[in-house]
Order: structure tokens, then C-alpha cells, then sequence
């Protein structure tokens, strides 16, 4: 299939899985959110992880405000990406804690004031759990387009950390049409 029609596929895909991650309704999100936070805990006392990269949720993914609340109580480590200030396209990971600064960025997505005190090498941290668009039982994941995951996960299989996905179940596609950029996780929570 040529490039130009994936590239359609995708964007397609993309608009149709927000719109329908948007209409999910208070109840769907909460209950989501209990479920996934559920599996993610299991998940990271499965792998004994300490360093666990999350998101802020925005445009209608499964929330972590229960997880990341519920980490902090158990000890862990919890980390938010940041837009990088000098190289474009790519993230920090900077240490979040309930008196941490947020600021909206360019995007409009929640993120932690840049200190770079707080900043934590990507090799350092145990697992990363990103959100997505949309995925696939191979474990593709689609994000919003920009390519951050994707850089930031690129190799992931020669580094310390794991990443993991946090979707809705509506979000699940038999297929994605994957480009060659696109970096398989090596697990998709599903709430």
C-alpha cells in the first residue's frame, strides 16, 4: 500500500478513535480507570518496578490520576514526560509529586514545570506506560501523530525498561497500518 494511503488510514483512524474515546461517559472513564489501575499495579509488582513513567490524560484516555496516587502511596517513583526544550520531538521525564508545578504546553497537556533537578535519564526508569489512539492485538500501538513514544521507545528491547499501553477497549482495531517508525510494546492494558 502506498505511503500516502496509510498516512490517510492512520489520520482516519486517529479522528474516528477520538471522537469515540471523547463519548465514552463519566461512569465508562471511572470504571476504566479502576480497572486499569488495577492491572497496572499487578503489573508493576510483577516487574518490581520503582521508576514508572505515566502520562497526564487528556482528550478522553483512560484516566491516572488513581494510579499515580496510588504508587506515590506504595513508595514508587513516578514520572510525567515533558516536551524536550532543545530537541525537538523528544521527551524528559521528570519526577512528579503531588506539590509538583504543572504548566499546559504547547499542546495543551499538563506537565511538570522543567527542573532539571527532577530529571530522570530514560535508561533509568523500570516502565513506561504511554497512551494511544489505537491498537492492535500485535501489540501496535497509533499514538496522536508526533512521533514522541515512538523516539523515546525506539530499541526499547535493548534497554532496562518496559513500555506499556493504557487504552479503552473501544480503542482495540483488528489491524493498524503500521509504518516502519512505529515501535510494538510489549504490553496493552485495557480498561
Amino acid at each position: 500500500m502506498p505511503s500516502q494511503n496509510i498516512a490517510q488510514l492512520r489520520q482516519d483512524l486517529r479522528q474516528h478513535m477520538r471522537k469515540t474515546r471523547k463519548n465514552l461517559t463519566a461512569l465508562e472513564q471511572a470504571q476504566a480507570e479502576q480497572r486499569i489501575t488495577a492491572q497496572a499495579v499487578t503489573l508493576i509488582e510483577q516487574r518490581q518496578a520503582q521508576n514508572i513513567a505515566l502520562y497526564l490524560s487528556f482528550d478522553g484516555e483512560i484516566s491516572t490520576q488513581l494510579l499515580i496516587e496510588t504508587l506515590w502511596e506504595q513508595g514508587k517513583k513516578v514520572y510525567l514526560p515533558v516536551l524536550h526544550p532543545f530537541c525537538a520531538g523528544h521527551l524528559l521525564f521528570l519526577q512528579h509529586r503531588p506539590d509538583t508545578p504543572l504548566i499546559t504546553n504547547k499542546f495543551g497537556i499538563f506537565e511538570p514545570q522543567l527542573n532539571v533537578q527532577n530529571v530522570l535519564p530514560v535508561a533509568q526508569l523500570d516502565m513506561i506506560f504511554t497512551p494511544l489512539v489505537a491498537f492492535d492485538q500485535q501489540g501496535n500501538r497509533l499514538g496522536m501523530g508526533g512521533g514522541f513514544y515512538d523516539r523515546t521507545l525506539q530499541d526499547w528491547q535493548q534497554k532496562s525498561f518496559i513500555p506499556v499501553g493504557l487504552a479503552h477497549q473501544c480503542q482495540q482495531v483488528e489491524q493498524l497500518p503500521v509504518e516502519s517508525w512505529d515501535m510494538p510494546l510489549f504490553r496493552i492494558l485495557v480498561g
